[in-house]
């Protein structure tokens, strides 16, 4: 593997209005290096001035997984609190960025939606998926970090508060027919036509007034983000605890962390 796909590859292509992004590290289930959040914030700023584009489309390559997080191994060069809240502070700027496109955004989702693919498929308009698909932010069980309030808006938006708290504090994953239960997905279909689907959705969003969708958009997204309260405070309690050190090195020693709640 050379160095450019250990560090994972988010493509670009546009045909007809629509523009596919498709986050790119099979081997690892697309998990999120910091070059490709650094690309996806790119790829944002460049959809955002090309009014051509009538659609933007997320995937993840190898059909086995959206993203299945951030990459983890990342956290091992994390020594305090305030590099958790400089993280979360990217994360946040990226998501707003993805958010804020101007026009309508699906996400297509086969297999794991996981932490900060979680957190990409909910700043999506619309999200289609496969049936065994899964949904969650384990992050109680895998490395006792936290999600920015920004970041839990969203998800509460969709999901409601009762599923983020299991999500969140029970560390469960949702099953699809829930996800499409609360309303996080528009619909599901089998992998041989999701693909159909997604075009067919995608055609159906191209046909409408985009000045009416971007303005919709927008204005939903304000009153979804209006008077957030600060969060720095949480966030550096958590990533400078002891417990998120012991939680990165039993993941990267593939052991089960033992926690002490400090």
């Amino acid at each position: 593997m050379s160095a450019s796909n250990a560090k994972g590859i988010v493509h670009l292509d546009i045909n007809g209005g629509v523009a596919s992004v498709v986050f790119d590290r099979p081997e690892a289930r697309n998990a999120m290096t910091w070059a490709m959040y650094e690309r996806l914030n790119q790829l944002c700023e460049q959809l955002r001035a090309d009014s051509s584009v009538r659609v933007v489309t997320f995937r993840g390559a190898g059909g086995q997984a959206f993203v299945a997080g951030t990459d983890i191994e990342q956290f091992k060069a994390f020594s305090s609190g305030e590099d958790g809240v400089a993280y979360e502070q990217q994360i946040d700027q990226c998501m707003a960025r993805l958010e804020s496109l101007p026009m309508p955004t699906v996400a297509l989702i086969e297999g794991w939606a996981i932490g900060g693919g979680l957190a990409i498929a909910t700043a999506c308009d619309f999200r289609i998926a496969t049936p065994g698909s899964r949904f969650g932010v384990p992050i109680a069980r895998t490395l006792g970090n936290c999600l920015s309030v920004a970041n839990l808006a969203r998800l509460c938006a969709v999901f409601g508060i009762p599923r983020v708290k299991r999500m969140l504090m029970l560390a469960e994953t949702l099953s699809t027919d829930e996800a499409l239960d609360c309303g996080f997905l528009l619909q599901t279909s089998e992998s041989a036509d999701i693909h159909a689907v997604l075009s067919t959705l995608c055609e159906r969003l191209a046909a409408l007034a985009p000045v009416t969708q971007s303005v919709s958009k927008e204005g939903l997204r304000r009153l979804a983000s209006r008077g957030l309260p600060p969060d720095e405070d949480l966030i550096r309690r958590c990533y400078g605890s002891a417990d998120f050190r012991e939680g990165v090195s039993a993941f990267v020693e593939k052991r089960s962390p033992v926690w002490k709640g400090v």
